[in-house]
């Protein structure tokens, strides 16, 4: 079977009622988790997935962006791919792209991730693990998730506190948990569709932990920031059409 645009792994989905909001299209949220199953399941093929706990090895997504034509309803079935899009110094780039059944373009995204010592956190270089048919350490992405810079004028401000069920199997608070958290907020200030979200993960927060989140607004933006005492956890730029 030949992919797309070179992308090297597919996976179909079905869009289950668990997944939607109460209008019925895919959750931010759940679209996140989609696309972190697939991600998974292509690097478990190629042998530096779950494989890399052994090795006391970790990969850390760092940023994520994505660009949102239309979100699937429950019930439809879309086309998942992903794949390689090369490596710049410590950082490994996965795209996806999500079609329905006729082929249209649903969602892109991109990503950026770093390969981690899992005991002393420290960043190792990806080329260690990664075969280069899948990230080819020639290759540098013309898009890349940008670095977010939060300003504006301040509008909200809440508490976040993990909980058990934020967490992933490392026990740090899973990557779609901060995007439900960024789409929760963004939806509550009167955002009814959300058209781009882009997430900087800047530092791991765990169980107990209390975050002070921030959001601004800027040029129609949402521009958000959570900080743990005096650590930046994450920041993010989300938008789209409003009530």
């Amino acid at each position: 079977m030949s992919y797309p645009e070179n992308f090297q792994f597919r996976k179909i989905f079905e869009i289950n009622s668990f997944m939607v909001s109460p209008n019925g299209t895919l959750r931010v949220k759940s679209l996140a988790d989609l696309l972190q199953e697939i991600a998974w399941k292509h690097a478990d093929s190629e042998d530096f997935g779950r494989n890399l706990m052994e090795s006391q090895q970790m990969w850390a997504l760092s940023r994520f962006e994505f660009k949102i034509f239309k979100l699937p309803k429950w019930g439809d079935e879309i086309e998942v791919f992903t794949g390689g899009r090369g490596v710049e110094k410590f950082f490994a780039f996965r795209e996806f792209l999500v079609r329905d059944k006729s082929g249209n373009i649903l969602v892109r995204a991109m990503s950026s991730w770093l390969l981690l010592d899992l005991q002393t956190k420290r960043i190792q270089r990806p080329d260690q693990v990664l075969p280069a048919k899948v990230f080819d350490p020639q290759l540098k992405p013309d898009w890349q998730p940008p670095k977010i810079l939060v300003e504006g004028e301040e509008i909200f401000s809440c508490s976040l506190h993990v909980k058990h069920s934020d967490l992933d199997l490392y026990n740090h608070v899973n990557n779609t948990s901060y995007i439900r958290w960024v789409e929760d907020c963004c939806l509550e200030l009167g955002m009814q569709i959300v058209e781009e979200l882009s997430i900087n993960y800047q530092s791991e927060c765990k169980l107990g932990d209390q975050l002070n989140l921030m959001v601004y607004e800027f040029s129609g933006e949402f521009l958000l920031k959570a900080v743990l005492e005096d650590k930046v956890c994450f920041t993010a730029k989300c938008q789209g059409k409003r009530k």
